[in-house]
């Protein structure tokens, strides 16, 4: 039978024989392998998986668009008319005719309606009727009064003859006195009766309703055979004008500009203006002025616009866009620096600046920057930003400056 132990113990190899040395350089490769297979993924970790994910988009050159060239801010608003009212009556009365329609154009003082005046008319005749009986009461105690002084002449003749007594001289002497009290009372109930006559007519003349400037008619309010009245009443059965009239040649701009921008206003400032019914007819315009007011819930200040000329076209109510424009650069003056336009959410506010992150290389710089106009989703950038770099849009909040980034595709 085979002995088994001793060829096992003739495979056994003798320690003397493995050679240590090469067996420690294996364990130092094993060693340095893992080294650097752990730095590896700590590299990888720290660019690629710690790196934050950003979208990035280009600055590109403002192009002209709808803002007109040399355009430092953009606003819309409304054209108004400075003289616009709603004629109405004085008094509560009914509409006998209506002598205007819609488009058509009055003159100062023109009639536009008449009103009932059958009660104006009495009333007016009564006022003169009384002014004749005053003057005749009066004619009366005028011609007493020279009868008065005649007897008062003979008896103070007589009483130089001894003839009558000092008191008949006297009671003539009262008469006289009397006489002439009622005549100047007359005289004021004349005047009286004079500015009854005159303000009944005026009550007669405010049934004729006229315009108070030269205009348009731009809505007829009211029908014959219906109420008017200057202030709401008989519920909804009372007209409170006859009608509406605009003064075409008060019309202007009124746009409402951001107060963080209204610095770049100022009087007599040159504005293009573009009627939205109109896109492609630029209106030359101005600044007249702005309302030193400021609207705390819009955080607006309106700003009047004049036109160079009026038009037609240009009609009370109708949306406007404006263009407030650069002065033109001095003789010799380099125009300004092209500016770029990069999407708004890539614009943050801090420290109360607005700054943007700009991508180089695998890492981005914060910059300050001066915000423009904006159009849609894109804003202008006056400074802070080339053309052609890249900004990171919707940038995370924990974002600084050097950060390592990943650009998403």
């Amino acid at each position: 039978m085979t002995d088994i132990s001793k060829d096992l113990a003739a495979l056994r190899i003798d320690r003397n024989d493995r050679g240590g040395s090469r067996g420690r350089l294996g364990l130092i490769s094993a060693i340095a392998i893992l080294v650097l297979v752990g730095a590896g993924g700590a590299w990888y970790w720290s660019v690629n998986l710690h790196a934050a994910s950003v979208k990035v988009a280009p600055a590109t050159v403002k192009s002209g668009g709808p803002s007109a060239p040399g355009a430092i801010l953009n606003a819309s608003g409304y054209v108004v008319a400075r003289r616009e009212a709603t004629v109405s009556s004085k008094f509560t009365g009914k509409v006998m005719d209506v002598l205007i329609e819609e488009g058509h154009a009055v003159k100062a003082g023109q009639v536009l309606a008449h009103l009932d005046d059958t009660q104006a008319r009495a009333a007016f005749a009564l006022a003169e009727a009384q002014l004749a009986a005053a003057k005749k009461g009066m004619a009366e105690d005028e011609a007493k009064l020279a009868q008065a002084e005649l007897d008062l002449k003979r008896r103070q003749a007589l009483l130089k003859d001894q003839v009558v007594g000092q008191a008949e001289v006297d009671d003539a002497q009262s008469l006289v006195n009397s006489t002439k009290a009622r005549i100047e009372y007359s005289r004021q109930q004349i005047s009286v009766a004079e500015r009854q006559v005159e303000m009944q007519k005026t009550n007669l003349d405010d049934t004729v309703i006229r315009a108070p400037f030269a205009g348009m008619v731009i809505s007829k309010d009211a029908q014959p055979g219906e109420m008017i009245s200057p202030v709401s009443a008989g519920g909804g059965f009372t007209r409170t004008g006859i009608g509406t009239i605009v003064d075409m040649g008060s019309l202007e701009i009124e746009v409402d500009v951001s107060e963080a921008y209204i610095n770049r206003v100022k009087d007599g400032q040159k504005v293009e203006a573009t009627l939205d019914a109109y896109p492609d007819w630029q209106i030359p315009a101005h600044v007249i002025t702005t309302i030193p007011s400021a609207d705390r819930q819009k955080a607006t200040v309106k700003v009047r616009i004049g036109f160079e000329k009026l038009d037609p076209r240009i009609l009370p109510d109708m949306g406007v866009k404006v263009a407030f424009l650069a002065d033109a650069p001095a003789p010799g003056q380099a125009p300004p620096a092209p500016r770029v336009t990069v999407p708004k959410t890539a614009v943050r506010s801090a420290d109360g600046k607005s700054i943007v992150f700009v991508l180089n290389d695998d890492r981005v710089e914060r910059r300050a920057v001066s915000v423009g106009l904006e159009n849609g989703d894109q804003v202008e950038l006056v400074s802070g930003v080339r053309a052609g770099e890249r900004v990171v849009v919707d940038a995370p909040p924990t974002l600084k400056d050097g950060d390592r980034v990943r650009v998403q595709s």
